[in-house]
């Protein structure tokens, strides 16, 4: 998510005003310092779930106090215990399983009010049509695909015996198909929900999602944002 930081998320941040973010994982946290920067400007609260972060929580509690909350947890079960949120940015486990129930626990939450502007990072190649499992344990065998350890190469769909991106993580064998990948996750929500919703993205830097309530002022703007980060990336 910071490759997207200065161009994309913080202009819609203060476009909205948003007063509490949802940050689903955090790794070593150099987004959440992003976050946390903006939050402590403008009084504002960053809910933040990992499992497994890579930074001290209670040095970070103790630095950011009030603007900082912390859930070690998996985000299907901290989710539902954070409430009145204005945004939710998504890069956690990269799924369908998983973003498909964030997006559901999301609207769950929301159904008497305004959508939450929600981006989703890895909605492009590799993982648009393909899972991956950090911990393939946390889901349930009829949504798992075959998985292997191997990396991938770009416009070949077969996992590779040796190199390739993220070969050190748990890859589903086999790319498309139904329920794979999160873009697909994205578009199943989208096929269920009654709520009024628009969805636009990049493919760039691995792709970036972003849904929101139907508003044609944010339809202007966030246009204007992704094709001004495409453009600017040659």
């Amino acid at each position: 998510m910071n490759r997207f930081w200065n161009k994309v998320i913080l202009p819609i941040i203060k476009d909205i005003n948003a007063k509490h973010i949802v940050e689903i994982g955090c790794f070593t946290g150099e987004n959440t310092k992003n976050i946390l920067k903006y939050c402590t400007k403008n009084n504002a609260k960053l809910s933040a779930i990992d499992p497994k972060p890579a930074f001290n929580i209670a040095q970070w509690n103790r630095i950011y106090k009030n603007n900082f909350s912390f859930h070690k947890d998996t985000s299907l079960n901290a989710l539902p215990l954070i409430k009145d949120y204005d945004i939710v940015l998504i890069d956690g486990d990269h799924n369908w399983y998983t973003v498909y129930n964030e997006l559901k626990i999301i609207e769950k939450f929301n159904i008497n009010n305004v959508f939450p502007i929600v981006l989703l990072h890895d909605v492009a190649w590799p993982y648009a049509r393909r899972d991956v499992y950090y911990n393939p344990n946390n889901i349930p065998n009829s949504y798992l695909h075959p998985y292997k350890k191997l990396g991938m190469v770009p416009n070949q769909s077969d996992l590779v015996e040796k190199g390739g991106i993220n070969w050190s993580l748990n890859n589903a064998i086999y790319e498309d198909g139904s329920k794979n990948g999160v873009l697909t996750a994205v578009e199943d929500f989208f096929k269920e929900t009654n709520m009024s919703l628009t969805f636009k993205m990049t493919d760039k830097s691995n792709g970036l999602g972003i849904i929101y309530h139907s508003n044609k002022n944010l339809d202007q703007i966030i246009d204007k944002l992704l094709l001004d980060f495409a453009n600017n990336l040659g």
